[in-house]
């Protein structure tokens, strides 16, 4: 992860992020930045579906997209509303350390196993819907998050869009060297 950019002071927030929602996500989560009465979301925020991760931000400031992995690819529509709808001009796209959805093929044995015991699923259904695990795999999660923000960035190229990780150690957010 020597790819993260720690913001610990308003001046880490890199220049181009620097007085937009982005840059306010970050001084709201890591720099305790008092937080604003807003009528209108400012921002899209894609993230990670794991329950660990709680961000710091005021109400109403984010729309907020948590799929397995901030896997975004299967939520363009719900962007596209966002931006046309919410007119949201700025995304952050939010990976973390220790993301279940990576390495997805050393989970199988337990993903069946617990899928046929706990919800009744048998084991044959839970090994064919495994099978579609290839879709969901992230591999490296800082690597997997800039490969969405450039496919996003292509799709949106008006929008302002980050890369950023959680880290689970620290609750903390670090924007990710391009």
């Amino acid at each position: 992860m020597e790819r993260l950019i720690p913001i610990n002071k308003q001046e880490d927030i890199l220049s181009q992020y620097k007085d937009t929602p982005i840059g306010r996500l970050l001084e709201y989560h890591n720099l305790n930045r008092d937080f604003e009465e807003l009528e209108n979301a400012q921002l899209l925020i894609g993230m990670c579906m794991d329950h660990r991760k709680m961000l710091n931000i005021p109400p109403q400031f984010a729309y907020v997209l948590r799929t397995g992995g901030a896997n975004m690819k299967y939520s363009e529509f719900k962007i596209s509303f966002a931006i046309a709808i919410g007119k949201i001009k700025s995304i952050a796209i939010i990976g973390h350390t220790q993301c279940g959805m990576s390495d997805l093929t050393s989970k199988k044995d337990e993903f069946i196993k617990t899928l046929s015991e706990s919800a009744g699923i048998n084991r044959q259904e839970a090994e064919e819907h495994f099978g579609q695990y290839s879709k969901y795999e992230i591999g490296n999660e800082a690597e997997f998050v800039i490969n969405q923000v450039n496919t996003l960035r292509k799709i949106y190229p008006k929008i302002l869009i980050a890369p950023l990780i959680y880290k689970v150690e620290d609750n903390r957010l670090y924007l990710i060297k391009e």
